[in-house]
């Protein structure tokens, strides 16, 4: 990860931006992972209360079945076999002991988890088994699921069955229930399973955060680091030409006298620099429209083999003057037409072509290629020059970056050539890469979408 800048304030903003999304992360995922442990709980507890619940009515039936085969009356009550029911007592007894008596299949399966009451369609008591709960209230047989407590508070389900005879009224009622103590054991035992979970996810969350932060702040470092850089460069550039006109202008303010010589020289270099300030300048504003986007492309048709042919009799002078052989070879037979700014893409190849022949000796050689393949044209600017090596390539589209600063000093290049070929090759939906090796020249390919359109005439001479 880049490190952040360097300037104190900015660092405790860029540390507060990152403490802030951390948080915001935290907060989020926290909050998700709360409602998700909240959900798994309600599921927990629902799916183990069904469970006790059907329990609960299974039990029911399995006594209310062995009563209503044997009983058809509460007078009959007492006439219960201690086999059947061997904890049951009748209301006005004491209930203190269980009838003792061989166990019953029944009898493992409540006694010691349930309690059972029997009541008349009144709610009046008429016998009760199973535990006997301090305080817990007795209710009437309405509706069938009941949810009850005791003196101490513990909760009670409870589930009401007519017992029936040949009649169609129910002679009596058959309330059973079990205590809840156990399940709320369990749910507490869940709960706190699920809290330390939650914490423990929200200290890994807490820590991914504040990683995953960073990382999110990365292109924003990256951004301000560029932005430092490039108004670094700019105003080193800004400041060459300014310095020497300055100087120039002090030097001949110093002067008793200026002759007519001195003055056209003094002139001259204010010239000079001052065209370099104002093609530096318009650069920038160039890169800052295609950066931003502020004003859209106007697309027309463009034949490159006329674009090759304008740069070549541009630049041929210059080429001459360096002693340099500047060559076209047109691959397509057929006019190659595209949809784009003309005077952008006339300003990208002349970069790529003047960086050419800046960076090749005497008696080397520059060639432009056009080359049509699956639905793209590709412009090749190949040179005999320096090359590049390996470590600069990947840099050389940056902004002010130069390979030969000194050279690039002497030529009057500013560093933008590349950048802005790459910025115009962006905006035509193209690209533009290089490869290279010191001392055996480079090649510059630069590919655009070719338009359906193709002109019948044949190439111009002279550009318009």
């Amino acid at each position: 990860m880049p490190k952040p800048p360097r300037h104190p304030t900015q660092n405790q903003l860029f540390r507060q931006s990152r403490l802030q999304l951390a948080v915001w992360y935290t907060g989020v995922m926290g909050a998700i992972l709360t409602l998700l442990g909240l959900g798994v709980y309600r599921a927990i507890a629902h799916a183990h209360e069904i469970t006790i619940d059907r329990e609960i009515k299974s039990v029911a039936d399995a006594v209310h079945d062995a009563i209503e085969a044997n009983i058809s009356s509460p007078a009959q009550l007492d006439q219960v076999s201690p086999q059947l029911l061997p904890d049951l007592c009748l209301s006005e007894e004491a209930c203190t002991q269980p009838i003792t008596g061989s166990p019953h299949h029944l009898q493992r399966t409540y006694q010691y988890d349930y309690y059972i009451r029997i009541v008349d369609p009144a709610g009046n008591l008429l016998a009760s088994g199973g535990i006997r709960p301090a305080g817990l209230p007795l209710t009437a047989p309405s509706p069938p699921w009941q949810t009850l407590q005791d003196e101490s508070g513990q909760e009670y389900h409870q589930v009401a069955i007519a017992l029936e005879s040949d009649s169609p009224q129910a002679w009596a009622y058959l309330l059973i229930g079990r205590s809840f103590e156990d399940f709320n054991r369990y749910l507490t035992s869940v709960r706190w399973s699920l809290l330390i979970g939650l914490l423990l996810a929200l200290a890994v969350v807490t820590i991914a955060s504040w990683w995953l932060s960073g990382l999110a702040m990365r292109p924003i470092y990256q951004s301000y680091n560029q932005i430092q850089q490039f108004t670094a460069d700019a105003a080193h550039e800004l400041r060459t030409p300014l310095a020497a006109i300055r100087a120039t202008v002090e030097s001949v303010l110093r002067l008793p006298e200026l002759s007519e010589a001195e003055a056209q020289e003094t002139l001259t270099v204010i010239n000079r620099q001052s065209y370099r300030l104002t093609t530096l300048v318009s650069d920038l504003l160039l890169l800052s429209r295609l950066d931003s986007e502020q004003r859209p492309l106007i697309k027309k048709p463009c034949c490159l083999q006329d674009l090759l042919s304008d740069i070549n009799e541009e630049m041929a002078a210059f080429a001459i003057s360096e002693g340099i052989t500047l060559a076209v070879d047109f691959h397509s037979p057929v006019p190659l037409t595209v949809l784009g700014d003309e005077e952008q893409l006339y300003r990208l190849v002349l970069n790529l072509v003047n960086n050419a022949i800046t960076y090749t000796p005497a008696g080397g050689q520059v060639t432009l290629t056009l080359k049509h393949t699956q639905q793209q044209a590709v412009i090749s600017v190949r040179d005999t020059g320096i090359g590049i090596a390996p470590d600069h390539q990947e840099k050389i589209f940056d902004r002010f970056y130069r390979v030969d600063a000194a050279r690039s000093g002497q030529s009057g290049s500013s560093g933008l050539g590349l950048a802005i070929a790459s910025a115009i090759a962006k905006a035509h939906g193209g690209s533009i890469t290089a490869t290279s090796q010191p001392d055996q020249g480079s090649t510059f390919l630069f590919t655009l979408p070719v338009s359906m359109q193709t002109s019948p005439l044949s190439f111009k001479k002279g550009r318009s």
